[in-house]
């Protein structure tokens, strides 16, 4: 039985660049972020080796998809299976392709609740790094991939956040009275809109006064 394979890559790891383009006559924008999805060829932080084969089957894979007209959407953080939960849509996958071991992809922000939140802290200078979400076998002996696929390409925080949200915007939190209840609402809140929004604004708020960059 193949197994759920996620992996994580930093802002600055997977090379992320975020590009603006202007909609028409409009001030409207849409952001887009490009960079490394997958790497391949090398041990990873979770003992596993992507065989650059294997990426680039899976990346052709996905690419067909892309052509046939099917959208591949992605997540903010990581769900705990491969379903797709539309709710927590913020972007979709517009192309994959490798370059050296690496498979590399382009990503196109949504302008969903997530998609606009996720907007917001770009443009804020937060940075988002990005996780693969696949399936796959792996050998035991040398941690080798086999028969892996790509689902999907969600948008994270950096790893070494705690509980996946970026550092300085946790560090902030603690230090706000009744921080630490906020996190735990956040948790409870999902699917609750009135909610959502509020917690939206103070933590737009909070990176605000932070002056990320």
């Amino acid at each position: 039985m193949a197994l759920y394979l996620k992996e994580h890559l930093t802002f600055d790891r997977a090379e992320m660049m975020v590009e603006s383009v202007k909609e028409g006559d409009t001030d409207l924008k849409t952001l887009f972020m490009k960079g490394i999805f997958i790497q391949g060829g090398v041990k990873n932080a979770n003992e596993r080796v992507y065989p650059i084969q294997e990426i680039e089957s899976a990346v052709d894979t996905l690419n067909e998809q892309i052509q046939e007209g099917n959208s591949v959407l992605g997540e903010v953080d990581h769900p705990d299976d491969l379903k797709i939960n539309l709710d927590r849509v913020s972007h979709m996958i517009t192309k994959m392709w490798m370059d050296g071991p690496n498979g590399y992809g382009k990503l196109k922000i949504l302008p969903t609740p997530m998609g606009d939140l996720v907007k917001t802290m770009l443009e804020s200078g937060v940075k988002l790094g990005v996780s693969s979400r696949g399936s796959g076998n792996v050998d035991d002996m040398n941690g080798k991939v086999s028969d892996f696929e790509i689902v999907t390409v969600d948008i994270v925080a950096q790893p070494s956040a705690p509980n996946a949200y970026p550092k300085a915007i946790y560090e902030g939190m603690m230090n706000m009275r009744h921080g630490h209840k906020l996190l735990d609402i956040a948790k409870d809140a999902r699917g609750d809109k009135k909610v959502e929004k509020y917690l939206k604004e103070e933590v737009m708020r909070l990176i605000k006064d932070l002056k990320i960059k």
